[in-house]
């Protein structure tokens, strides 16, 4: 992405909020960015990325422009990505309780921003920025200004989230992204796909999603760090002890079964953990396997109370991390 080549005149929205007269869509304003033969369509809402194309085939498992996201698709998490044990915390001295967004799993999920609005700040024709400032509220009670910058060019869609603490005391931090990967493999569904994830080490979780240990992937059906094929491997945990390549990038690919088409998900250095879903448990079972969760996290879940990858944002201080999309035309 180019700062400068964003204008600073006001963004408007490709296509209006309205349906008809006195209706409203369920994601807000609808916003398109576009470079050669790519596009993307964010939202209003979560300032999310609800879909992806190229040459108008999708590379994520987004949803319609009338559809309310399910899944948390193409949504960013902050203040913390994945989920918080009971909603409940001890940060300085203070306990806190936040409201139960997972009730099923008595269960914080996903941070606070994803269903707010967020206001676009510039936007040219291959880049768009959004901006929130998350006030106070029960169970945080810190003030973060948020920005989320994506961009499009010759190597394909980046998003760079930055955070800043406008809170005179330090507050606990972490973030992370959800987008779904696609091909439109046949069957509608990812198992016919090849998968490469490339964590050396997994998280197992307990019922609720609480992770409850770290093992190594050797032997065992997590180890995706060459290309295999998903098949019907139920898949809903945390991987960390990242491979990355001269870039400091971690890549994780999604490959058809031909290798005629590939699309990538990088994350930098500032994401130790990708979250990998296979969709088995969404309570939509159309939505189930269709896409492929890839989620880069600053932490671990449950960071609030285990401290693993949890950041402290101090006073003023600003976190920024980067990740991005890339299609192959094939391995």
């Amino acid at each position: 992405m180019n700062p400068e080549a964003r204008t600073s005149s006001p963004a408007k929205p490709r296509q209006g909020p309205e349906r008809n007269s006195g209706q409203l869509l369920p994601s807000g304003r609808q916003y398109e960015i576009r470079h050669g033969r790519q596009s993307a369509q964010l939202t209003e809402v979560g300032g999310a990325l609800r879909g992806y194309f190229l040459d108008g085939r999708p590379l994520l498992d987004g949803y319609g422009p009338e559809e309310m996201c399910t899944g948390a698709r193409g949504q960013s998490l902050i203040p913390w990505p994945n989920r918080i044990r009971n909603g409940r915390y001890e940060w300085d001295g203070g306990t806190y309780q936040l409201d139960l967004s997972e009730p099923e799993k008595s269960g914080a999920i996903h941070g606070l921003t994803r269903w707010r609005n967020w206001e676009v700040r510039e936007q040219s024709e291959d880049s768009i920025s959004f901006a929130y400032t998350l006030h106070s509220c029960q169970g945080w009670p810190w003030v973060l200004d948020c920005s989320l910058d994506y961009g499009l060019d010759d190597g394909g869609l980046s998003v760079r989230t930055t955070v800043t603490n406008r809170s005179p005391d330090p507050c606990p931090f972490g973030t992370g992204a959800h987008p779904y990967l696609s091909l439109g493999l046949a069957g509608g569904t990812i198992d016919a796909g090849l998968v490469e994830v490339p964590g050396r080490t997994f998280l197992p979780v307990d019922d609720r999603g609480i992770p409850t240990a770290h093992e190594r992937v050797d032997g065992t059906e997590y180890d995706l760090r060459e290309l295999r094929q998903l098949g019907a491997r139920h898949i809903d945990v945390a991987y960390t002890d990242l491979i990355r390549d001269a870039d400091g990038r971690a890549r994780v690919r999604l490959v058809r079964p031909d290798s005629s088409a590939a699309v990538e998900l990088w994350a930098d250095e500032t994401y130790p953990y990708l979250e990998i879903f296979t969709g088995d448990t969404l309570p939509q079972p159309d939505r189930r396997r269709t896409g492929l969760g890839v989620e880069p996290m600053t932490c671990a879940p449950d960071a609030f109370n285990s401290g693993e990858g949890l950041i402290t944002l101090h006073a003023g201080q600003s976190h920024t991390g980067q990740w991005g999309i890339t299609p192959r035309q094939g391995t």
